[in-house]
């Protein structure tokens, strides 16, 4: 497979890492506004390169996908930028992988109580036009949207005859040695997806909104993690999950803490979460990306990093036996643990990067050997998920668990 990747920060180079050590790659060509950062991730394998390119204006992402004869265009940028790179993929006439969708707008009149433009609408909107072309967009395939998606199909398929609710539950107890705040993922992206009503699915309501924040609760999280308060945040999953999945309820609930919730509501009450550009002193700058250049680069964090992180799906429903007999209520947490001393030793890479790039990797190598097949704009829920999860934990080396837990009564 050809691959245009467009994106070389913490999660892309991971990405290129992880590629490496793969057959199927034929070429990976890197671009990103810090020519450093994408050579870097070059430098990684001899089948690598760089090309030049602008992720806010799809006539270059076509420009480069055509003049590296791309099969993929794998974005690894921010979510801002996902609508230009998605549409120079297809006018390029090739397939596209994401990890985070189309941003949302939030109702004009009534924003925690019912949704606006929803994550992921403007591509779904033009799905007929993919699907008319033969090409495929698989959207939300990193790790939560991506192998969290692949454990609620898994489930699905192998554990329930009938599911009530999917619950997408994050949690970590990862530290950051020397800094008082010092996000392990993106500040851009960490804004967009907490500070905005968070989504909820129900079978009788359709798609709703609550409150930033709402909703907490304490999960138990495997892997040595323990208990961890997590709340309502919007994302993909539970946009991506009823489309496929035959469902009561889906949410996705993130163990942020208090302080970190603490900074994003400050951040909020003074505007600094703004992307518009403010004047200071004669010059144009958006106030968000202003906080991003003054916190820390997630990527560089890695050898500060101490613990573990978990995404995973939590299930509930009536389960079934190895015949596909219905045998009683059932609830499990299928699960991915990364501890950051693991992924650092192994790739130099993070382990919330390594985690969201792990995925994609794995999805782009099923697509390249038919595995996985399709046209239109799609999840991951609409892909066979025991060949994915067959690599994850064999040749990719990174396995994930299954937990049983008592049904609620």
């Amino acid at each position: 497979m050809k691959i245009l990747l467009v994106g070389a920060g913490g999660v892309g180079d991971a990405f290129c890492a992880i590629a490496s050590r793969r057959q199927f790659v034929e070429s990976i060509a890197i671009g990103d506004i810090d020519q450093a950062k994408a050579e870097r991730s070059a430098a990684r394998d001899d089948r690598f390169s760089t090309v030049s390119l602008d992720a806010s204006d799809p006539a270059s992402i076509t420009s480069a996908a055509r003049a590296t004869d791309a099969d993929l265009v794998m974005n690894a940028a921010d979510p801002r930028f996902v609508m230009p790179i998605f549409d120079g993929a297809f006018e390029a006439g090739a397939n596209y992988m994401d990890m985070a969708m189309s941003i949302s707008t939030p109702h004009p009149e009534r924003p925690n109580e019912l949704t606006g433009v929803k994550l992921g609408d403007l591509q779904f909107a033009k799905s007929d036009e993919w699907t008319d072309r033969g090409l495929l967009a698989l959207c939300g395939m990193g790790v939560e949207p991506g192998i969290a998606d692949v454990f609620a199909r898994y489930a699905a398929d192998e554990l329930f005859t009938s599911i009530d609710e999917v619950g997408i539950r994050d949690g970590a107890d990862m530290v950051v040695r020397g800094y008082d705040f010092a996000p392990t993922f993106s500040i851009w992206t960490v804004i967009e997806e907490c500070l905005n009503p968070p989504v909820i699915w129900e079978r009788d309501k359709g798609w709703f909104t609550t409150p930033p924040f709402s909703q907490p609760e304490v999960f138990r999280f495997p892997g040595g993690i323990g208990d961890v308060e997590c709340v309502n945040v919007e994302h993909e999953e539970v946009l991506l999950v009823p489309r496929w999945i035959d469902c009561n309820r889906v949410t996705f609930k993130y163990g942020l803490g208090d302080e970190f919730i603490q900074v994003l509501e400050t951040l909020h009450r003074l505007g600094l979460d703004g992307v518009d550009p403010v004047s200071v002193r004669g010059q144009r700058v958006s106030p968000r990306d202003v906080v991003a250049a003054c916190l820390p680069d997630p990527a560089s964090l890695g050898d500060r990093i101490e613990g573990r992180t978990c995404a995973g799906a939590w299930v509930t429903g009536i389960g079934r036996d190895a015949s596909g007999a219905a045998t009683g209520p059932r609830e499990v947490y299928l699960y991915h643990v990364v501890d950051n001393a693991e992924t650092m030793a192994r790739d130099g890479a993070q382990a919330v990067v390594w985690q969201t790039a792990v995925g994609p990797v794995i999805a782009c190598e099923l697509i390249e050997s038919g595995v996985w097949s399709g046209a239109g704009v799609v999840g991951p829920e609409a892909m066979a998920p025991l060949p994915f999860l067959e690599l994850l934990g064999g040749e990719y080396d990174s396995p994930w668990g299954l937990e049983e837990r008592p049904p609620a009564t």
